[in-house]
């Protein structure tokens, strides 16, 4: 299956990244990062509750504000601690 990757960055000539090999399974910790705006923690704690219904293991990160990447040492922690990412972007 051929997927394409939008960008919305709305760049001219964006760069082609290709999408990351999925995961076998999802045996280790999952990183869960609210990135500040509103409801996103709402959404990631129902989205948490069905992870551990299945038996499945968060950690939960939160950005200082979503207007700006977040800091080194945020992403740090959550590289070195979490084998996949869930970002929240509700409103």
């Amino acid at each position: 299956m051929v997927r394409t990757i939008l960008d919305p960055t709305s760049e001219l000539a964006p760069g082609h990244r290709p999408a990351a090999p999925r995961l076998r399974d999802l045996d280790g910790l999952i990183g869960l990062v609210d990135i500040s705006k509103p409801r996103g923690d709402v959404f990631l704690d129902r989205f948490y509750s069905l992870m551990s219904g299945r038996g499945l293991q968060g950690l939960r990160f939160t950005k200082p504000t979503h207007t700006r990447p977040a800091p080194p040492d945020l992403r740090h922690e959550i590289s070195t601690q979490s084998m996949a990412v869930i970002q929240a972007l509700a409103d």
